[in-house]
């Protein structure tokens, strides 16, 4: 009798675990009950659709095409933000900029098996499907800022030159020094440490671990006002820095764009960014980082050991600068002038 209670209890225990684990379905656009589709979208190769937003001057007489990547809990509607320069600005460049939404964000088809790899794979495909010719220009910020380092490590022929804003940094890429990359991770929350643990080590527990009660998810889905810097407050607080919405952002689900990107972010990948070649070995475009001093997601200690490592890419440290450094006017038109005009 009391095997049976037992096993009756342990048979519980673990569909209750299960489910538990267990990420619900995605709620996919344009699907019976799902979000509406209410801007263009591509599809993709592989019958995934792409979401894509265009700003600028008709990509048809553009002298400049740019792809925007947005970065962690974000959307494309962020590059009205990111790059938001004065009027007329991108029209006097004759720049064209078109920014996606990443797989699982706002009203882009979900990839359930998500790479770095396949993320830069899409941009390729988004810049021929809309096309923008042989080369094109890559900007992303944070998250975003790590897709273009798959750009420059998959697509390096089709670049015509890219920027990384404050990109968010994995802490065990294997050309950091083991002191550092721990120095590192332990300059952030304490929450942060365990929740990108939890996805590098566990991945398939990455959707209990920010969904349960017994311990704080990442700070970011926590809203944690310790991540942001004196800078970052006022630019919010000035209104330039506005965030998008999340309603929007996470209506298919929480774990197809914000959980698997941080498995995707964090976990284990196919590359090393400090191993990179310059893809420009002739100066005929040039690759830039910028990174604020005062950012307290992404340690500047470890952006500067990148840096030094790939002397080849143009490293700009802001001083006094945070994670949003670039939703001002000022940087955004200084990040684009500086990518553009050589």
């Amino acid at each position: 009798m009391f095997l049976r209670v037992l096993g009756v209890i342990l048979i519980g225990l673990s569909a209750w675990a299960f489910s538990a684990i267990r990420p619900p379905a995605p709620k996919l656009c344009g699907s019976v009950g799902g979000p509406p589709i209410t801007g263009p979208r591509i599809k993709l190769r592989d019958g995934r659709h792409l979401a894509y937003k265009e700003h600028g001057v008709s990509r048809t007489v553009a002298k400049f095409k740019i792809i925007y990547i947005h970065g962690f809990s974000s959307c494309r509607h962020d590059a009205a933000v990111a790059i938001h320069p004065s009027p007329g600005f991108l029209e006097e460049l004759g720049v064209y900029v078109v920014s996606l939404d990443r797989p699982g964000y706002g009203e882009s088809d979900p990839h359930p098996t998500r790479t770095v790899e396949s993320l830069a794979l899409d941009v390729e495909e988004l810049g021929d499907q809309l096309g923008l010719g042989p080369k094109f220009y890559v900007i992303g910020l944070s998250m975003g800022g790590q897709a273009v380092w798959g750009c420059l490590k998959y697509i390096p022929h089709r670049l015509a030159g890219a920027s990384l804003l404050a990109p968010a940094i994995n802490y065990w890429w294997p050309s950091f020094p083991a002191n550092l990359s721990k120095e590192g991770l332990s300059s952030q929350l304490p929450q942060d440490q365990w929740a990108l643990r939890v996805a590098h080590h566990l991945p398939w527990l990455t959707y209990w671990w920010n969904t349960q009660k017994f311990f704080p998810p990442v700070s970011i889905l926590a809203g944690r006002p310790e991540i942001l810097s004196s800078q970052d407050i006022e630019i919010i607080r000035s209104r330039e820095g506005l965030p998008v919405d999340q309603k929007y952002v996470r209506q298919q689900g929480e774990f197809e764009s914000l959980h698997r990107d941080l498995m995707v972010g964090f976990g284990k990948w196919e590359f090393d960014p400090m191993l990179l070649e310059n893809i420009f070995p002739k100066n005929e475009g040039s690759v830039h980082l910028w990174q604020g001093d005062d950012d307290k997601l992404v340690p500047v200690k470890l952006q500067r050991y990148i840096a030094q490592k790939l002397p080849w890419i143009h490293y700009h440290e802001l001083s006094g600068a945070g994670h949003l450094f670039v939703s001002t006017r000022k940087m955004s038109e200084e990040i684009v002038r500086s990518l553009l005009v050589q």
